[in-house]
């Protein structure tokens, strides 16, 4: 299990909240967050109540102000524990909504889709095993999504405002 301890003020002061498990509204609880510890696991961080907005991911560590979590301000409503997964992983991508077009298996890190792919764009994905980030950019750069094992037959499924996709990561921290 995790463990993730939001506080309002930076370098870990002022009013705190703990969390071990999925929290779809920390809102009642902080009124902001300047400063997080994970103590143990992974966490994605969500700007809005129920796991929407910005996402963020965060290993084991501290962050004692918003900047180093790449927040571009104090609002953290929500959060999600990330087991990493140990063992293969595999994705099927689509450049078409619905699993249209051409598919492509991705079974490792990838820094850039268009290098490896020569795509630009993810409509839709078929996620089989493990958890993956998807980032806007290539080299794990720009906003990230959280994309678990399931079917996302567009790219608003998993939260994207375009279906841009730079590059893909595995989560195999524990």
């Amino acid at each position: 299990m995790g463990k993730i301890i939001f506080y309002e003020e930076r370098n870990f002061s002022g009013r705190h909240i703990e969390c071990s498990h999925d929290n779809p509204d920390l809102t009642c609880a902080l009124n902001r967050c300047n400063s997080i510890r994970v103590e143990s696991g992974s966490f994605m961080i969500y700007e809005k109540p129920n796991f929407c907005g910005n996402q963020y991911f965060l290993k084991m560590g501290e962050y004692r102000d918003f900047y180093q979590w790449t927040g571009v301000n104090d609002s953290i409503s929500s959060c999600r524990h990330i087991c990493g997964m140990p063992g293969s992983f595999n994705m099927r991508l689509y450049e078409r909504i619905e699993f249209g077009g051409q598919m492509m298996d991705l079974m490792d890190d990838c820094p850039s889709v268009m290098d490896r792919f020569h795509i630009n764009d993810i409509f839709s994905c078929n996620v089989t095993n493990g958890n993956w980030l998807f980032y806007e950019h290539p080299n794990y750069r720009g906003r990230m999504y959280l994309i678990r094992p399931g079917e996302y037959k567009r790219f608003s499924e998993w939260g994207g405002r375009t279906a841009r996709v730079g590059s893909i990561k595995r989560i195999t921290d524990h």
